[in-house]
């Protein structure tokens, strides 16, 4: 009897965490396809005289250590200085930030909030900004980009309401930041590239955005947790709005570098995961009967277990299982298998060298997500700040 019960925990668990090695393993091959590209409206996009005016916001939460640098590099961009307004929202930021930042050919917002959140101060923005825009961009306070950010971006406003850049690491100097950054990819490759490739939305990843400014203005004011781009994309794809990727257009992203900050961003992530998979549950039945494909499929990916967690999770028991009961081994190790290939894939080649060598630091890594999930609150609303700089 209690063999019997044993096999089917056994049976159960694999096809639990098939479902979330399937899904990454399908999109990873989805990947290697060529992606059909609209050649001919992007060509028509590039030779309009049409320029867009952007308005740029910066929600910085006590990021001293990073905004000037940000924002001074920003206005090197090679566009027309009145195309676009670049707007800081200082929020707990030293007065001699702010001093600073006066100084600059910017609008700088300093609200005060009982509670701060970036949904928050963006809201804050737009009521604040008064301006003809056209677009807006989203970007985080350690966001570096390249002087074509705005050209590049212009050419596909024409064409998108909603776009995704390519968010990718400027930093990799140990361990906790090389994974970090090879994680983004690998959520650029499956979230954002593959989807794209097989016709469905990106995802959003909470900076690197552009998004038309009535859309935007009219989707912000709806947003109230510390997941505010799941809860945008959400938005979006209930209303049937395409989110484009971008991957030529890079947007720098600082990577966490310690284990505690990792801890911290996570702890954010997973709150947040939570929080959308329990919004959007409710409205799966609507989404499945109209055909909102984009939307169930952004329910399931809020599903799937933590990837670095499956990796350990099914390591740890493989191994467990070929060490008791190894006439059961084999479809776990064909499963880890799978999943190894589809990581392969899906991380781009000049990072692989470098983020395999980098595996032993998975299992502390781990270890902390784990610690986390013993405190998720889904009710949670706080902002969650990772230290920059």
């Amino acid at each position: 009897m209690m063999w019997h019960v044993l096999h089917i925990i056994d049976i159960t668990l694999w096809v639990i965490i098939l479902g979330s090695v399937a899904y990454v393993a399908f999109f990873a091959i989805i990947s290697l396809f060529y992606e059909k590209e609209d050649r001919i409206a992007i060509h028509a996009a590039a030779l309009s005289n049409k320029m867009n005016k952007f308005l740029i916001l910066y929600p910085a939460y006590n990021e001293d250590r990073v905004i000037i640098n940000a924002v001074e590099r920003f206005l090197g961009q090679k566009y027309p200085k009145d195309h676009y307004t670049v707007a800081v929202i200082s929020d707990h930021m030293l007065p001699e930030t702010n001093d600073y930042l006066r100084t600059l050919p910017i609008t700088l917002l300093t609200p005060t909030f009982d509670k701060s959140s970036k949904a928050k101060a963006m809201q804050y923005a737009i009521n604040e900004v008064k301006g003809d825009f056209d677009n807006v961009v989203i970007l985080d306070a350690d966001n570096v980009v390249r002087p074509e950010f705005l050209s590049q971006l212009n050419v596909l406003c024409y064409i998108y309401d909603a776009i995704q850049c390519h968010r990718c690491a400027k930093n990799a100097n140990n361990d906790v930041a090389v994974l970090d950054g090879t994680s983004e990819e690998i959520n650029n490759t499956i979230f954002r590239k593959a989807h794209n490739r097989l016709g469905l939305s990106s995802a959003l990843i909470g900076s690197g955005m552009c998004f038309s400014y009535n859309l935007f203005k009219e989707n912000v004011f709806k947003l109230s947790t510390a997941g505010e781009d799941r809860e945008m994309e959400a938005l979006l794809l209930h209303q049937e709005v395409f989110i484009k990727y971008a991957p030529d257009i890079h947007v720098f992203d600082e990577k966490v570098s310690n284990q505690e900050n990792f801890q911290k961003q996570r702890m954010r992530w997973m709150t947040a995961q939570i929080q959308s998979l329990l919004s959007n549950l409710p409205k799966i039945p609507d989404a499945i009967i109209h055909g909102k494909i984009n939307f169930v499929d952004k329910t399931i990916q809020q599903a799937l277990i933590p990837r670095s967690i499956l990796i350990v999770l099914l390591t740890g028991i493989s191994i467990f299982i070929t060490l008791t009961i190894p006439e059961w081994c084999e479809k776990w190790w064909a499963l880890f298998g799978v999943l190894a290939v589809s990581l392969f894939i899906a991380i781009p080649r000049q990072l692989r060298l470098r983020s395999f060598s980098k595996v032993l630091a998975i299992p502390g890594l781990v270890l902390r997500m784990l610690k986390n999930i013993l405190h998720l609150d889904r009710k949670n609303t706080d902002f969650i700040h990772t230290q920059h700089g």
